[in-house]
């Protein structure tokens, strides 16, 4: 926790910037939250008993990301960790989503309500937190259980949000279009400036990708992941065989415009949470949804639109991404 300036209310933020224990908490874990190679667009300003939520549109990918549908994701998976996290702090978060139509950069604020109590799922989400991150290791082929697999589907209906678990059918048939795009991205002279932009070997870099998260290369290319070291062939990196068969979840909302990518960002981070809870890890694999056109093949044409490609299984530790502090994303009042 950054003890620089906390002050003696919990909740408040002084003049200088001094932050409350509890404000300070939850924010930590807010910014804890996944994002878009790892861009972290996010900014925060704390009031008298609230929280605003900002889009840091600096921070938008201008290649795989031009309509900001993967930036509002991640802001979702922000807000989730930060309902939660007030929620552990024995407050109420009463949440309102694009809370003023003026500013398209707020997308959501959370005021403290009543105190309460919370539950052991709540308790349970809140201590995974810090342990929720990106595994882009080889899984096992250990199977996950149908009871968790169904905990993660409706983690997502909770918030809105639809989880398909892919048949096998639907899995191959979904992969080649994975592979489709990573190909399609990697000979993208825009998207390779892009990505060795967000990508470093400087391991003290607070934002981005850097070596040690990159992840092993897969060999024979059984398993389409984003390669983060496609701009980087110079540095070392280690091969591994990926397991062939991936448990891959489609994530879908029912329409597809910034209230729904809030929506599908909350969804998105309840589930993996849940996944931590239960010792699983994970890998966005949303290559295709960031073409249109190969985007259009993954939409079925019933007024469900996918939002994330996840792969979920049982893998080693892999590290944890680094995050700004969060005085770099707490705008003054």
């Amino acid at each position: 926790m950054d003890t620089r300036n906390v002050t003696a209310d919990p909740w408040s933020v002084d003049g200088d910037g001094t932050v409350g224990t509890a404000l300070n908490a939850c924010l930590h874990a807010a910014v804890s939250a996944p994002s878009v190679f790892n861009t972290q667009p996010w900014l925060f300003r704390a009031g008298h008993s609230y929280v605003d939520l900002y889009a840091d549109p600096g921070r938008r990918l201008s290649t795989v990301d031009f309509e900001g549908r993967e930036l509002t994701i991640s802001l979702g998976a922000a807000l989730l960790n930060l309902r939660v996290a007030v929620l552990h702090h024995h407050r109420i978060p009463l949440t309102q989503l694009l809370p003023d139509p003026r500013r398209v950069d707020l997308v959501a604020r959370v005021t403290l309500g009543p105190p309460t109590e919370p539950d052991p799922t709540v308790v349970a989400l809140a201590e995974a937190i810090p342990r929720r991150h990106t595994n882009r290791r080889p899984f096992t082929d250990i199977p996950i259980p149908p009871e968790v697999l169904d905990e993660l589907v409706a983690a997502a209906r909770i918030e809105g949000g639809t989880a398909s678990v892919l048949d096998d059918t639907a899995r191959r048939q979904v992969l080649g279009v994975v592979r489709s795009a990573e190909v399609r991205l990697r000979t993208d002279p825009a998207y390779r400036e892009e990505l060795t932009r967000w990508t470093s070997g400087d391991v003290e870099r607070d934002d981005g990708i850097t070596r040690t998260e990159f992840g092993p290369w897969d060999i024979v290319e059984t398993l389409p992941l984003r390669d983060f070291g496609v701009t980087r062939r110079t540095e070392p990196r280690r091969t591994a065989r990926f397991e062939p068969d991936p448990t891959l979840i489609v994530l879908s909302t029912n329409g597809d415009g910034p209230r729904e990518w809030l929506r599908a960002g909350q969804a998105l981070e309840r589930m993996l949470l849940t996944a931590t809870v239960r010792g699983l890890a994970s890998t966005p694999m949303t290559q295709p949804l960031e073409i249109p056109p190969l985007r259009a093949l993954l939409t079925p044409g019933d007024g469900t639109v996918p939002q994330v490609i996840l792969r979920i299984g049982y893998g080693p530790a892999s590290p944890v991404s680094a995050r700004r502090p969060v005085s770099d994303v707490l705008i003054p009042d």
